[in-house]
């Protein structure tokens, strides 16, 4: 038996459980079969040893919409649906991964480290960006050969790409580096491909999340050395389950969309003297609202309205959530997603206003949380809603009691589909080695 079909067995009989409950630890024998599998299929497809097991979680944003990209505050976690890969490492600059579903070789020669346009929003781009990266800052990134499977579904809202990067970025570490990159230095790697190689203007947040874990208080006050404070929270333990629902609205082509919220928070700014409004003064802002207007728009005021309440918002949630008070809270949470609706209006596209499956998704979980009676006054709110991530289309938040998460399953299903559901659970453990070919019984 060759090593690979060993390792493979090894996973299978659960010789590795204690290694992997660390990660899983409430799912390590179901996920037994889906990392062997992949074990086997990396020396099938290329061969090579050790073979090293990856996982990266994905994120949900749970407070801070829109905030990180102008130096506010956000609120996020790692979830427990992640992107796993078994790795080999090779002698040469060469990437070779295969994905899942895909059969395409994804490919990357090292040697050629430059963005690329003709790579704009392909797999190759981020690797190529985090390779730059790392050796930018003086670390080693080599060949590698990976097979990727992932439940962290593309446009699912809880950022695949993120999951991908600091995966990949990850991956150098361990292999290259004898694991001593930081959190924040995955994070930053992350970042680095997807703004200047991928083509995305995305903020810090996303990445901070899958490389950290848990739950997660992020001050982006100074960009690159942001403030990341651990709170320990299981929204389980209070009674609740927390949802991600797909709208069934593609964001792919809503780039301009997300920029135009930046664009115009800066537009505000820059008359103020800065050039994001974490820099400006609030009571300045009121004062010279009448030359704001005429200078950058209605919109762009009201934006900067949401920014402001909204990094106010993210420093109380997060003290609620420390000292237990998940009523507090929920409540913040719906104020989170009013102040989108009216100030942020990142809820649909302007351009495609007879599309807004966001909107309908909210309106239907805004009505199951305020039953049993359909129209309540006042209403008797249990749970949450909110849009989540970039907004225009994708996902929307929802928190409600676990009692009820079942009829919440069924009520958004019979409208937007069995697939647009799913549970979400905060992960403890951000992106990391599960084991590798040598690894016995005990942790990585």
């Amino acid at each position: 038996m060759g090593i690979a079909s060993q390792f493979a067995a090894r996973i299978r009989e659960g010789r590795l459980d204690r290694a992997l409950s660390v990660v899983y630890p409430d799912t390590y024998r179901e996920e037994r079969p889906r990392l062997a599998d992949l074990a086997g299929e990396l020396a099938r497809r290329f061969g090579g040893d050790p073979i090293h097991l990856f996982s990266a979680p994905g994120r949900t944003e749970l407070g801070g919409n829109h905030t990180d990209h102008n130096a506010g505050r956000v609120l996020a976690a790692s979830v427990s649906l992640d992107t796993v890969a078994a790795v080999s490492a090779r002698e040469d600059d060469l990437v070779e991964i295969v994905s899942e579903g895909y059969e395409e070789l994804v490919r990357v020669d090292l040697g050629i480290l430059g963005p690329d346009e003709r790579e704009h929003g392909r797999p190759e781009a981020l690797i190529r960006g985090v390779a730059a990266y790392l050796r930018a800052a003086g670390y080693v990134a080599g060949g590698f050969n990976a097979v990727v499977t992932s439940r962290v579904g593309s446009g699912s809202g809880l950022s695949s790409s993120a999951a991908f990067e600091v995966l990949i970025a990850e991956i150098f570490s361990v292999l290259y580096n004898g694991g001593r990159l930081t959190t924040l230095e995955l994070a930053l790697a992350g970042r680095h491909a997807e703004n200047r190689f991928f083509g995305k203007p995305s903020g810090l947040m996303d990445q901070i999340a899958c490389a950290s874990g848990g739950v997660v208080a992020i001050d982006f006050r100074n960009e690159d050395e942001p403030q990341v404070e651990r709170i320990p929270v299981r929204f389980q333990d209070h009674g609740y389950q927390l949802f991600a629902v797909d709208s069934g609205e593609d964001h792919a082509d809503l780039t301009d969309d997300y920029a135009e919220i930046v664009t115009e928070m800066a537009a505000v700014a820059r008359p103020l003297g800065a050039e994001r409004l974490r820099e400006v003064d609030y009571e300045e802002f009121r004062r010279r609202i009448p030359e704001l207007r005429t200078a950058a728009g209605d919109r762009a005021v009201l934006r900067a309205f949401h920014f402001f309440q909204e990094n106010e918002r993210v420093l109380r949630q997060s003290r609620m959530l420390t000292d237990g008070d998940l009523d507090g809270f929920l409540a913040e949470v719906g104020e989170s997603g009013r102040s989108s609706w009216r100030f942020l209006q990142n809820c649909y596209s302007p351009g495609t206003p007879r599309r807004q499956g966001i909107a309908v998704a909210l309106a239907l979980s805004e009505e199951f949380i305020e039953r049993p009676d359909r129209f309540p006054h006042p209403p008797r709110v249990e749970g949450a809603t909110r849009v989540h991530g970039g907004g225009f289309a994708g996902t929307i938040q929802t928190y409600v009691p676990i009692a009820r998460a079942g009829a919440y399953r069924e009520a958004m299903a019979a409208v937007l589909g069995p697939s647009a559901v799913t549970e979400l659970t905060v992960r403890e453990t951000g992106v990391c080695r599960l084991c590798h070919s040598g690894t016995h019984s005990g942790t990585d």
